[in-house]
């Protein structure tokens, strides 16, 4: 079969995001916000395929109100000069809050949060890292207080270290005063992204004792891996609260495009804020 019959294949029989149906009840209006977190890996799919479009219509199919994105291009000749982030924005009808990690004259990498919800950029920095794994691939997160009904939501998105000390080093300082420790961090806040953290880590764990991960909320919850698309035998996409949060429904989307698109699985969260569990 060749490429383009499987991506047709593909779109007809599971539709363009993989969604199921009967597992993603309709979201309900209000405090109910649906989040999704995706490594994009610079739009470039498990087919060879380099597709800023393709990234947006899966992430369209899931009706998203945030999606927090990893490996995003911007202007970037490996990536033929694309505005990934923005192009994917104008996708969704979007607003875009973005932070590169690399930053080489008009050349950036790096994450960004979109919404089509009010919101406002908080805090943007460089995560730190051993010196000699710097100059391997520089680590960041950026800040974004969305309003969800009248709810300042704390949204922070992350691409960690590949290195488990690496990646101890910048949980630690995500939890520290300059994020989530930090007074305008206020509860419901929520940690997002490509952890590289599977369950066992000590990142993981350290994140684990101040957050809660919503793939396991309520207790008893399946967990569902997230990489590498075609066979997942990790889970390092991650959302993480705090605060008065209930999570409604996660998936993770297996079919349609989403089989194509990266070489990450997107996580879908609908999460409803103001609720004590």
């Amino acid at each position: 079969m060749t490429q383009d019959n499987q991506r047709e294949s593909a779109r007809r029989e599971h539709g363009p995001s993989g969604l199921t149906g009967e597992a993603a009840p309709a979201r309900g209006r209000g405090r109910t916000v649906r989040v999704v977190t995706y490594n994009v890996r610079r739009c470039l799919g498990v087919d060879g395929q380099l597709s800023p479009q393709r990234i947006g219509e899966v992430l369209a199919a899931f009706e998203p109100d945030i999606v927090a994105m990893q490996e995003l291009d911007i202007r970037r000749p490996r990536t033929r000069g694309v505005d990934q982030a923005q192009a994917i924005a104008d996708h969704l009808s979007m607003s875009l809050h973005f932070h590169p990690v690399l930053h080489v004259m008009e050349e950036r990498y790096g994450d960004a949060v979109l919404t089509h919800l009010p919101s406002r950029l908080v805090h943007t920095a460089a995560l730190p890292a051993p010196e000699r794994l710097k100059r391997i691939e520089p680590r960041g997160a950026l800040w974004v207080e969305v309003d969800v009904a009248g709810i300042k939501l704390q949204v922070i998105n992350t691409h960690l270290g590949l290195v488990g000390r690496e990646r101890v080093m910048q949980a630690r300082e995500l939890l520290g005063p300059d994020w989530m420790g930090h007074p305008d961090c206020r509860d419901p806040a929520i940690l997002v992204g490509d952890l590289n953290a599977p369950p066992r880590s000590a990142a993981y764990r350290l994140l684990t004792r101040h957050l809660t991960d919503a793939q396991l909320s309520p207790p008893g919850r399946r967990p569902r891996r997230t990489f590498p698309v075609r066979w997942p035998v990790l889970r390092l996409d991650h959302v993480m609260f705090r605060g008065p949060v209930e999570v409604e429904h996660v998936e993770v989307p297996r079919h349609g495009l989403v089989a194509l698109a990266s070489d990450h699985l997107p996580l879908v969260v609908d999460l409803r804020l103001g609720t004590d569990r």
